[in-house]
């Protein structure tokens, strides 16, 4: 049987809300090489590695309220049946009042966006961790590498090219000059080993509470607020956790709310006005595609393959 012949499990959810696919998982789209997430002829693809094994799923919007889903592979039963949770069905609005024109008017503007929660940890945390003290396109260039030469191919028709993420084990056997290959300096090899040595522990997460999983992300070495606040987002549905030490978030934040630039403690300052939404506001904020002035000369990123 080819991967295309494999039968696909299906169900249409019906969320009885607005639901905005392409919108509530964006965030797990790590650049346009990104080789685990593919938005493409209006479906959005997704390879993940899942507790039952290797999926490929594939999400079309349906009606307004309506999404179909199809998947392939071992994971395929346990991946449906948590699309409404991918899709932001535990993650509430009713106490959220958007108290400023830009968050009333995003908020307004794109009512089917809702924090995903993929109830998948490592998935996320590897991710976040490669993003670590780089660029963008650094980061994502690490994770395509990763991808192609340690993932694995999807089960059922992915688009060519996809790859399920590396397994655990699998991380732990990348060799140094592989690292060295795709850009990833040995305070980031370290942190990965760290977070692949003790995954069962960190895929725990998902049945904790958010403050008691925020924690645990952060024993590990190497996965500090920031990044345990970007997998929490993402893995979790944590629509509270605050990307304290990102680059560009304050700024935008600060521009959005006040118009001008402030630090990590003015972002909190600020985002003090809706606990338990804190993320949301942000993830508003950038949906409204806000810019910020740009002071100084461009970041120049050190090129860890030079060492």
């Amino acid at each position: 049987m080819t991967a295309v012949e494999e039968r696909a499990v299906e169900t249409v959810w019906r969320a009885g809300r607005p639901v905005d696919v392409h919108g509530t998982l964006r965030p797990f789209l790590r650049g346009r090489s990104d080789r685990a997430h593919r938005l493409l002829d209006g479906v959005f693809w997704r390879c993940a590695l899942t507790p039952a094994g290797p999926v490929t799923l594939a999400l079309r919007q349906g009606a307004r309220e309506e999404v179909r889903a199809s998947a392939w592979g071992p994971g395929a039963e346990w991946t449906i049946a948590s699309i409404p949770e991918l899709l932001g069905a535990r993650d509430s609005c009713d106490d959220f009042v958007p108290r400023h024109r830009v968050l009333s008017d995003t908020h307004r503007k794109y009512p089917g966006v809702r924090i995903p929660r993929s109830g998948l940890v490592m998935d996320s945390v590897i991710p976040a961790i490669l993003e670590q003290r780089v660029t963008s396109k650094q980061a994502h260039e690490a994770w395509k590498f990763l991808l192609v030469k340690y993932g694995t191919v999807p089960p059922g028709p992915a688009p060519d090219g996809m790859r399920v993420p590396p397994h655990p084990a699998v991380l732990l056997t990348v060799p140094t000059w592989d690292w060295h290959r795709a850009g990833v300096d040995i305070t980031r090899q370290r942190a990965v080993r760290a977070a692949a040595t003790v995954a069962h522990r960190l895929e725990e997460c998902v049945g904790m509470a958010p403050a008691d999983a925020l924690a645990r992300l952060r024993v590990v070495p190497g996965l500090g607020v920031w990044t345990a606040a970007e997998t929490a987002q993402r893995a979790l549905g944590d629509a509270d956790a605050v990307s304290v030490g990102d680059f560009h978030i304050p700024g935008l934040v600060g521009h959005a709310l006040i118009g001008r630039r402030v630090d990590d403690d003015g972002m909190l300052e600020l985002l003090a006005e809706w606990p338990g939404h804190r993320h949301r506001v942000v993830r508003l904020i950038e949906l409204a595609g806000i810019g910020k002035p740009r002071y100084g000369p461009r970041f120049a990123p050190q090129d860890y393959r030079d060492f």
